[in-house]
């Protein structure tokens, strides 16, 4: 079996000794996203969808770098620090997949990494090739 991987370059990526994602035969599992810029802050402090939005265009871009895109998806998991904001994660989550709707579960946590951080997405996606 081949097995592929791909980096988003953060920092947490070489310092905790952890990939983006893995792809393991037709398996594709993206590891928990957070929503961090570029430069490494928090993007969108407190704006729940706007931050929901951002990981899945982490987990789009992790995808599309494993030959594969949004309707191979067949599981995604969010951690939310505030369950009553569930409607702002689930409008980004419905955006990305309304189209090929995974199984899905959202969870409230007490904490993430950083305390501006309102939701990380993990995402396991299925590839015929």
């Amino acid at each position: 079996m081949q097995i592929n991987r791909t980096f988003s370059g953060a920092s947490w990526e070489s310092t905790v000794g952890y990939c983006r994602a893995v792809k393991a035969g037709n398996h594709i599992y993206v590891s928990g996203t957070a929503p961090v810029a570029e430069d490494g802050s928090v993007f969108a402090p407190g704006d729940a969808y706007a931050q929901a939005k951002y990981c899945f265009e982490i987990v789009q871009k992790a995808l599309q770098d494993l030959n594969a895109d949004i309707s191979n998806v067949t599981r995604t998991r969010m951690y939310v620090t505030d369950i009553s904001l569930w409607a702002e994660f689930g409008k980004a989550h419905q955006e990305f997949f309304a189209e090929h709707p995974p199984a899905s579960t959202m969870v409230e946590v007490k904490s993430l990494i950083d305390s501006a951080m309102l939701i990380e997405v993990e995402v396991d996606a299925v590839c015929l090739d």
